[in-house]
Order: structure tokens, then C-alpha cells, then sequence
């Protein structure tokens, strides 16, 4: 049985409340009408309301009460409104374009052959092959998809046809030097955390100890074997531990073959941190904010002058961070919902940090003893010796000026 809604009787938008809130128990749905009768159905309601005219309010009630009589969502049934407004509302009829199939299975097989041999290039690459195939080299078999669209190639790309044949795409490759995990420092120091800070023309090599934060800088003009294999070694014996885990991001200037290399010699474990965690090393992105930012700034260091940095972190610089400045050794406490928080109440020197260890001097290299270093240490006062940095720094930076100043590369 076919029942004939009529609501005729409804002339205004409070008529249209009246009936929203009468009919919410009811089913007066025309969900499973032909489409047609829907459509004419939502004509002839915007046209009787002149829903064009209404307040947005009223439009509100009107979208509402077409929403529950036809059963549209209200997206869809906004643009069917819309055209209801510009004219008469009608389904259309479906026609396609261009019903003839333009590229067959040969010419799907043409690019599958193109991309086999170039091994699968970007879309625009992969055109101007196939242009050139024809127009260039005349290949009479090419003339056809030698027109493709550069959308049109990723579609052919999904097509059954093509998915038939194994294609060689782009492969990842896994570099296979360190492991990627945390490092393992035993309780001990010799666990190092190294990192690059970029200053324009050269690189400060940062590296700090994980246990007694114990901290090396060097700096390098380029990243390169030249400059890096030395640069690490003269890292290294400034530690007066033995090294024995070499901890980095994945940046090029840590990971490839030759400091690789060199780790292995020095007999020395390499691991890396995760890509995109950069809070994997923490410890050392840290210090280079808070050491080599701070002190170094942001000034541009020409490459001829990487000898005079070195010389200043050699010789003042590194021994004052490791015996006159101390550094923040924090303690996690645990709260009542398990939550782990660090409270720092201890500040050491490097130095004092490695002196705690219990039987520190076991991890000594033979050359170096806790009475060699003890010379070092208490020669000067902590404020004696910074003010020994702070007057080698302005040495340094005055001849940075100089040469900026000659190469005409002094920012002001």
C-alpha cells in the first residue's frame, strides 16, 4: 500500500515547529522514495516558504523538517537546496565524457617497460620519456600514451594490468653501521653522547660523558674524513677515561664509514638514537644550548681560524668546563601514581663527579692519575680561571673580527 504524504496545510515556520515537535515518535520518512518524488518534494518546500527570504533561524527549521521527511544528510541536503533556490530541482542524468578507452593494455605495458628501466621515476620524469620516445626518436608505438596527463600515469599505475608485472620501485636501505638503541654505560664513565652545532663556516664537535657529564669540545671547517678522523682522535685523548661507547644521532658527520672505522680500531661500541626522537639525545642537545650557543654565539667563525678554536678549547676552554663549572646531577623520585620526576639538589664539577665514583681511579687511562689531575684542578679558583677563559675568549673573537673584517664578512 502506497501512502500519499500531502503537507499542504503547513503555510509558515511555526507550523513547521508545531509539527517537528508533534512528529518525533513518528516515521514520516520518504527515505524509500524514488528519488524523484524526493527532489520534487524539496522543490516545491523552499519554493512555498521562499526559503531564499527566511532569517537563518528559519532556514534552520526548514533544513530540519526536509532532513526528517526526506532522510538526507544535512550536507547533502544543503546543496540540493542551493539548487532548488537557482531553479527547478531534477536528477541528472549520468553521461560519460569520453566513454571511448583511450590507453590499452599495450600502452600500459609501454609504461610498465619505461618504468622497469628507469626504475620508476617521478610522474612528470616518466612523461617527458614517453614524449620524447615519440617525437624525438620517433617510435610509432609510443604516439598514443606519448600524450598522457602526468595525473593519468599514477592512475595507470594502479591498474590491474599493471600490477600483473613486478616493476623494481625505490627500495630502503639499511645503512649497516651502529645499533640503533640506548647506550649501555655500565654505571660508569666512557659512555659518550656526541653531537655537531653548526656555526656557518665551521662545526663545533660537542661530546659529553653520560656519567660524570665530563665535556670535550672540538671544531672542525668541514665535515669531511680530513677534518672529522682527526678531529675525533684529539676528542678522545682529551677524556682522561677510556672510551668505549660512542653514542650520535643519525646526522652523516657520525654515521659513516670511516669514523666507523675508527671506532672499531679504538675498539669502541657505536650506537645511534632513533630517526625523528630527537630526545633520544637529550643530554647532549642540551649542553649545546647551554655551552657552546652560549659561550660561542652566533657569529660567523671563517674556516681559516678552526686551528685558533681548537687551540682555545684545548687549552682553556675544555679544562674549564670539566674542573671549574659545575653541572646539575639530578635524583628521579617516583609519585604516588608512578610518575617520575628529576629534582636536582646536587651540583659537581665533572671532575668531583668522577673522583665519587667508587674506585674512580680503575677507570683512569695509565697516563693519568687522580694526583696529576688534582694540579689541574687546584691551580687556580673556579673565578680565577673563568676570568682566564673570559680574557682568551675576547682574544679569540678579536681575531674572528679581524678576519671577518678582512674577508668583508663581519655582521653587524
Amino acid at each position: 500500500m502506497q501512502i500519499n504524504m500531502s503537507d499542504s496545510l503547513i503555510n509558515n515556520v511555526t507550523q513547521l515547529k508545531e509539527f517537528l515537535k508533534g512528529s518525533k515518535r513518528f516515521d514520516l520518512s520518504l527515505e524509500d522514495s524514488p528519488i524523484e518524488e524526493k527532489y520534487l518534494f524539496i522543490d516545491k518546500t523552499v519554493d512555498r516558504f521562499s526559503y531564499h527570504k527566511l532569517k537563518k533561524k528559519d532556514k534552520k527549521v526548514v533544513i530540519n523538517y526536509l532532513r526528517k521527511i526526506t532522510g538526507y544528510k544535512k550536507a547533502q541536503l544543503k546543496r540540493l537546496i542551493l539548487r532548488a533556490v537557482d531553479g527547478d530541482l531534477k536528477r541528472k542524468s549520468y553521461k560519460r565524457i569520453r566513454p571511448k578507452k583511450i590507453y590499452t593494455s599495450s600502452d600500459i605495458k609501454l609504461l610498465e617497460k619505461t618504468d622497469e628501466f628507469h626504475l620508476r621515476m617521478s610522474e612528470g620524469a616518466t612523461k617527458e620519456i614517453l614524449r620524447r620516445e615519440f617525437e624525438v626518436f620517433h617510435h610509432g608505438n609510443y604516439e598514443t600514451i606519448s600524450g598522457i596527463s602526468h595525473a593519468h600515469i599514477t592512475n595507470l599505475r594502479h591498474s590491474p594490468v599493471y600490477n600483473s608485472h613486478w616493476v623494481n620501485g625505490t627500495k630502503s636501505r639499511l645503512v649497516p653501521i651502529g645499533i640503533t638503541m640506548p647506550p649501555e654505560n655500565y654505571g660508569r664513565p666512557g659512555s659518550i653522547r656526541v653531537d655537531a652545532v653548526h656555526q656557518r663556516d665551521v662545526y663545533h664537535i660537542n661530546s659529553v660523558d653520560e656519567i660524570t657529564q665530563w665535556e670535550v669540545a672540538v671544531c672542525v671547517p668541514q665535515i669531511n674524513e680530513a677534518c672529522m678522523i682527526p678531529a675525533l682522535r684529539q676528542m678522545f685523548a682529551q677524556y682522561p677515561f677510556i672510551i668505549f661507547n660512542f653514542h650520535s644521532d643519525r646526522g652523516g658527520e657520525n654515521i659513516n664509514y670511516q669514523v666507523a672505522s675508527l671506532l672499531e680500531k679504538e675498539r669502541i661500541k657505536q650506537t645511534k638514537s632513533r630517526s625523528y626522537h630527537s630526545n633520544d639525545n637529550a643530554q647532549i642537545e642540551s649542553k649545546n644550548g647551554s655551552v657552546i650557543r652560549k659561550n660561542m654565539g652566533w657569529q660567523h667563525i671563517n674556516q681559516n681560524l678552526a686551528d685558533h678554536v681548537n687551540k682555545y678549547y684545548k687549552n682553556f676552554f675544555n679544562i674549564y668546563l670539566n674542573f671549574h663549572r659545575p653541572c646539575g646531577f639530578p635524583t628521579i623520585e617516583v609519585d604516588d601514581k608512578g610518575r617520575k620526576k628529576r629534582i636536582y639538589h646536587s651540583y659537581l664539577t665533572p671532575y668531583d663527579a668522577l673522583k665519587g665514583i667508587t674506585e674512580g681511579h680503575k677507570y683512569l687511562k695509565p697516563q693519568h692519575s687522580f694526583e696529576i689531575l688534582d694540579k689541574i684542578a687546584y691551580q687556580y679558583s673556579d673565578n680565577e680561571f673563568a676570568e682566564i677563559v673570559r680574557i682568551e675568549e675576547r682574544k679569540l673573537f678579536e681575531i674572528i673580527d679581524r678576519e671577518n673584517r678582512k674577508s668583508g664578512s663581519l655582521e653587524i
